[in-house]
């Protein structure tokens, strides 16, 4: 497994250890878990913003629209 090595300020750093004595969980397992979720967010922003004009051809301008369509 690769490793990667950050910088963090004390400030941060105090954070996320609190959380991972909180959790019962190793700082790395929690910062692992953080950056899929953001890479997941940002993937689906992504497609989110590539869709969105199709979406607008189609008349579903707002979220609320696209849900009505899939009930």
């Amino acid at each position: 497994m690769p490793t990667l090595t950050i910088r963090l300020d004390d400030e941060l750093d105090a954070r996320l250890t609190e959380l991972a004595r909180e959790q019962h969980r190793s700082k790395s397992e929690l910062v692992r878990q953080m950056l899929r979720r953001q890479l997941a967010l940002i993937r689906f922003e992504e497609a989110r913003q590539a869709l969105l004009p199709l979406g607008e051809r189609a008349g579903l301008l707002t979220d609320e629209d696209v849900f009505e369509q899939m009930s």
